[in-house]
């Protein structure tokens, strides 16, 4: 078999979570293993279990976690553009007052319906036309030291910087079909979480048994 794949983690409680893989055309489970955090290695165990399986992994999408892209990057990566956005909104709020930070916001809202060209472009032009404010520094009260005074936005800027080489893999020669969020493996977490909070009381053996289940009920279902 092979595929794009889908690979992300989620928790409910501190400390109880899964990493899970599942192939985008099918929606099948390709790997599921408890985890109580996230490493590099999980993920890396994750398509090393995949490919020694003979699953031909097509290409990732994945969420974020900056060491996965050189690690994995034998592999075409496509960086979700939902998580894009959210670390940017993040950094910048919904409603931000600097006029900067709501051109960002705007550029990012619009993210999923551009061409790479069209994106990169205009966000080079929203560095040059703010280049002046990004680049300001002011003199910290308590330290002294001179930093740079809006640093959320620049926080913002780098962040896009790093994954924008991966936010239009999707778009390149050989990944026709390549999905550019992580939207399906999202819906599968909510269904999940959605199950494990109508049976709230089980204790952690138990749970697993429950996911397990819920998988295994899943896999055998169309997935649409």
């Amino acid at each position: 078999m092979e595929g794009f794949v889908h690979l992300d983690g989620s928790y409910w409680g501190r400390s109880s979570g899964i990493l899970l893989a599942i192939d985008d055309a099918t929606g099948m489970p390709l790997y599921l293993e408890f985890i109580t955090s996230e490493t590099n290695a999980h993920y890396e165990n994750a398509v090393l279990s995949m490919e020694q399986r003979a699953f031909l992994i097509k290409g990732l999408i994945l969420d974020g976690r900056r060491g996965l892209f050189s690690a994995l990057g034998r592999y075409p990566i496509q960086m979700c553009q939902f998580h894009m956005s959210q670390i940017v909104r993040r950094y910048l709020t919904l409603h931000p007052r600097l006029h900067a930070a709501r051109e960002l916001n705007e550029l990012m809202k619009d993210l999923t319906a551009l061409s790479e060209n069209e994106f990169t472009e205009r966000y080079s032009q929203w560095k040059q036309r703010w280049a002046d404010t990004l680049k300001r520094r002011s003199v910290s009260k308590k330290t002294g030291k001179s930093r740079y005074t809006h640093r959320r936005l620049r926080t913002a800027m780098n962040s896009i910087d790093f994954f924008l080489p991966y936010l239009f893999t999707y778009q390149k020669p050989g990944c026709e079909g390549m999905p550019n969020t992580n939207n399906k493996i999202e819906g599968v977490f909510t269904d999940l979480k959605k199950n494990l909070n109508n049976h709230s009381g089980m204790n952690a053996e138990n749970r697993r048994r429950f996911i397990g289940g819920f998988f295994l009920a899943w896999d055998s279902e169309p997935q649409v």
